[in-house]
């Protein structure tokens, strides 16, 4: 089969390599698209990737098309979605149903072949199945929605509250969309560009904030009526908007950090009072799972992607690439700010 193998950073070529054989237990996908994932940018442009060779891709859609022996859940034809993490299932994290805190894991696209590919071999449990109402595009979506979901619900979000979203990139949409269909009394996005918070109203927050501008906070404080908001997710990973959750949480507020930072953070003593002050919870957040193995996360997406309560916008995707053009899509990232939204690899082409 054809895939797009990392040989040494900065060196990723479409090639030909071994098929991969189902075995007992696991199931072959005729990959659909992948989704390139932030994590994937360093694996191929710096010194990140585990191995080489190595196939990369783990936010990705596609049709079963062998099963297993043992293999039940899903048939041959089935539309599913990708499930990257491949826990170890015996330590004690994962005996809790924390999976994502496995110690002793695989991840499929960076500790073993993933679907820059043809074809990508997964256990059982890792092909969610979805409905013909919900896109190939929508299915190379389910792990950032998953991990949205999975960050909204680590501060114990109960609806009828009031949610300020930080960062309007995809992963913050979606969290604003969860808090929404969840029943959120007030959703707010707070970004530097405007047609994201356009975008944000039109996928169902109340309103954006644009924090380029200097009189920004006497908007939140007339939003809020000076209180703040119940719940702050950081989804961009940025340590301004980090440094931001602190001043817009509410009194006994659920704080949840989602994006990975990428830079040293500090805190001035009058930023981390806040926390002595305010009394509220800050946690974060690691990728998306819960027991039963994968977890209700997926299961959701999968629902209210079919109903369209979860609403998928165009916009979220940047560009659809070809596999064999897969080191094209890379060389965009070395342009600052070039990459507007996600880069869908198409295995069919």
């Amino acid at each position: 089969m054809k895939a797009g193998v990392v040989y040494a950073k900065n060196d990723i070529r479409y090639d030909e390599i071994e098929k991969p054989a189902v075995r007992p237990g696991t199931v072959l996908i005729k990959v659909k698209y992948t989704g390139i994932c932030g994590s994937d940018v360093p694996r191929v442009n710096g010194d990140a990737c585990h191995f080489f060779p190595n196939v990369l891709g783990h936010e990705f859609s596609g049709v079963v098309e062998e099963i297993g022996e043992g293999v039940t859940s899903v048939q041959p034809g089935d539309r599913v979605a990708g499930v990257p993490l491949v826990p170890c299932m015996a330590c004690e994290d994962c005996q809790r149903g924390d999976y994502s805190l496995c110690k002793h894991y695989s991840f499929i696209g960076s500790r073993q072949f993933g679907s820059f590919a043809e074809y990508v071999v997964v256990p059982e449990k890792n092909a969610v199945k979805f409905s013909e109402d919900v896109s190939f595009e929508k299915g190379a979506f389910f792990e950032p929605a998953t991990v949205a979901l999975h960050g909204l619900e680590r501060t114990g979000y109960k609806g009828g509250h009031t949610v300020a979203i930080l960062g309007g990139g995809t992963i913050g949409l979606m969290t604003m969309q969860w808090a929404r269909i969840f029943g959120a009394s007030q959703v707010v996005v707070f970004d530097i560009v405007n047609e994201r918070l356009e975008l944000a109203v039109r996928l169902g927050a109340d309103t954006g904030v644009n924090t380029g501008e200097e009189d920004f906070m006497e908007k939140v404080s007339a939003l809020t009526g000076g209180r703040g908001f119940d719940y702050v997710y950081e989804t961009a990973g940025n340590t301004v908007t980090m440094r931001l959750a602190f001043q817009l949480a509410a009194n006994k507020a659920g704080v949840c950090f989602i994006g990975t930072p990428t830079k040293e953070l500090t805190f001035t003593v009058d930023e981390w009072e806040n926390i002595n002050r305010k009394e509220f919870r800050l946690t974060g957040s690691w990728m998306s799972y819960s027991a039963p193995f994968p977890g209700h996360e997926w299961e959701l997406v999968a629902h209210y992607f079919a109903t369209g309560e979860l609403k998928f916008d165009d916009s979220f995707i940047y560009k659809k690439i070809p596999l064999s053009q897969i080191a094209s899509a890379f060389e965009m990232f070395k342009t600052p700010g070039a990459v507007k939204g996600k880069i869908l690899i198409d295995s069919e082409q």
